[in-house]
């Protein structure tokens, strides 16, 4: 009797008054990834960037006890379905955090939103949810597509760059890169090339954009073939000769790979390791001490997702259960970001700012990309007004 007693008294109530998490669940939290696909750097440093905002919490979201559960998805939209229904059927996982590819998140975003667990996303941030198929359970802790690569079209606007050539691979992510581009370009598009997702050779393409000879050359091809592309452009001669604009290729998941090769191009972003906020400084700082490499944006993003749910775990007092109310306080989005001032959307995508930035070399011989300038000051994106939540 006194065992029951003591489990009914277990109640959110209870929780609230005695404000701490003691007599509920584990929290608990799956994070998937493309671990071991083709290109896994950035899938890597995410976990790392996870990992660390896990260590540095000892372990516990809110202070409540945890568990965390580590998954590779391969980079395969069908692994991630089966091991996303797995978590949710067989562990009960309160959310699923993680993804690097946006066709592989698109395929598990039916199982898991419709079970009604949280998806936290911290690099895809497809424009279909952003809009209409918005979902009180997907929350984008990375950026909308669309708005990163904006970036590239507003400095090309704002410097009389009057021709563009652009350039993605045919999947959702580059699509919404260059649909990003074009809503905001006011030049003339010479071309829009997609190339097959894991293309190697990109002769033909460079062939293509030194007969058009555009002013400037707007890119979003992210990871191996990213660093393959810009390689293959210097050996041509014509990174000098054409202004490269780009979203993920230059950034510190592909300097490591590009070195001097990256040097003066522009990236587009909305974190950098030389952002001068304490956040970001102590996160950059922690991160390079504790893996002795320099953090991305992956890493970033996913510090930050951990933060999230810690503000969130707290707020509720470790009672995830209730989903209303967790997903009250996900929205609230009450931790320091390394990004500085963050908030959400209505439709749950941030609203921040993207910088324009370029690959430099430090002193210490590392390589990253460094702020140029603000270009989008605290910017949502345009597919929240079609997205019915409040």
């Amino acid at each position: 009797m006194r065992l029951l007693a003591t489990i009914l008294g277990c109640t959110a109530a209870t929780l609230t008054a005695l404000n701490a998490p003691a007599c509920a669940a584990p929290v608990k939290i799956a994070f998937m990834n493309s671990l071991s696909s083709t290109s896994s750097v950035g899938a890597k440093q995410a976990r790392d960037g996870f990992a660390l905002a896990l260590k540095e919490l000892d372990g516990k979201f809110g202070g409540a006890e945890t568990q965390v559960i580590w998954e590779d998805d391969e980079g395969k939209p069908d692994v991630a379905v089966t091991k996303s229904k797995i978590l949710i059927e067989r562990d009960h996982v309160d959310a699923i955090v993680g993804f690097t590819f946006t066709n592989v998140a698109m395929a598990a975003l039916k199982p898991i939103v419709e079970s009604k667990t949280f998806f936290i996303s911290t690099n895809p941030g497809p424009s279909p949810v952003a809009g209409k198929r918005c979902s009180p359970y997907f929350f984008s802790v990375s950026y909308q597509m669309d708005l990163e690569s904006s970036v590239s079209a507003q400095y090309a606007n704002d410097n009389g760059l009057n021709t563009a050539f652009l350039l993605a691979p045919n999947y959702q992510a580059g699509k919404d890169a260059l649909g990003g581009v074009k809503q905001l370009y006011k030049g003339k598009i010479l071309e829009e090339d997609y190339t097959p997702l894991h293309q190697i050779d990109y002769s033909s393409d460079i062939a293509r954009i030194a007969a058009a000879k555009p002013s400037a050359l707007i890119v979003f091809m992210p990871g191996a073939p990213g660093v393959n592309f810009v390689k293959q452009l210097r050996q041509a001669g014509l990174a000098d000769k054409v202004t490269f604009l780009s979203s993920f290729t230059i950034d510190e998941a592909a300097l490591p790979g590009l070195q001097d090769n990256a040097l003066g191009l522009f990236g587009s972003a909305d974190w950098a390791p030389n952002l001068d906020n304490p956040a970001n400084k102590k996160f950059v700082a922690d991160f390079e001490k504790t893996y002795g490499y320099v953090p991305s944006n992956f890493s970033a993003h996913a510090y930050d997702a951990a933060m999230l749910i810690d503000s969130a775990v707290r707020a509720v007092h470790g009672n995830v259960s209730d989903k209303e109310a967790f997903r009250a306080a996900l929205k609230k989005a009450d931790f320091h970001s390394v990004r500085g001032e963050f908030k959400f959307n209505t439709n749950q995508f941030p609203i921040q700012n993207y910088y324009l930035v370029k690959a430099a070399k430090r002193n210490d011989g590392k390589y990253e990309t460094q702020v140029v300038k603000n270009v989008l000051s605290m910017q949502g994106d345009e597919f929240a007004k079609q997205c019915t939540m409040k």
